[in-house]
């Protein structure tokens, strides 16, 4: 019995100490790393619905004239590179280098998945996305988000010289992709 309860407490130790600490390294991985699990039409197409998306889009949105004229009405010489407008425009802006796997390119990435659910490299392996859809997993531990309204207003909000009013479940079911089985 106190061998069992000794037991009981280290893993209540590691999941307490240790496992908020691997979330604390988690990295940005990129989109292409969702779509190898989450791009066929069977299991929902996620990766596709994005792609199809301006979220995608996001950062090559940067370089129109009609984005060059709101920048330099603002005083901005360049949206590709100024930090007003990458921080809604592309993933991860403005984290830490170490926080970027290597291979990771924000700029290809523009508004991608982990922008809604969080750096990917804990929680991309079907094990674990598996056990998350379950309830089997703690997203904290794994540094997933679920992709809510206060996510979505870190960008969609006033601060944004393009806001239009935002009414989020409208707005989400404009880009709603539904779990896969």
């Amino acid at each position: 019995m106190r061998k069992k309860t000794i037991i009981f407490l280290l893993a209540g130790i590691i999941g307490v100490i240790v496992l908020p600490l691997l979330a604390a390294d988690a990295q940005y991985v990129g989109s292409r790393k969702c779509m190898m699990c989450h791009k066929s039409e069977s299991r929902g197409n996620q990766y596709g619905k994005w792609l199809e998306s301006p979220h995608a889009k996001s950062y090559e949105t940067l370089k129109s004239d009609a984005s060059k004229a709101i920048a330099k009405k603002m005083g901005i010489e360049d949206p590709t590179t100024a930090d007003k407008c990458l921080k809604c425009h592309i993933t991860g802006h403005g984290v830490a280098a170490a926080v970027k796997a290597e291979g990771f390119e924000p700029t290809l990435e523009g508004v991608g998945c982990e922008s809604c659910h969080g750096p990917g490299s804990l929680y991309k392996s079907m094990t674990i996305m598996k056990a998350l859809n379950e309830g089997k997993q703690d997203a904290k531990a794994v540094a997933f988000v679920e992709g809510d309204e206060a996510v979505c207003l870190r960008c969609h909000n006033s601060e944004s010289p393009t806001f239009k009013p935002f009414d989020y479940q409208t707005q989400f079911n404009e880009i709603a992709h539904n779990l896969p089985p």
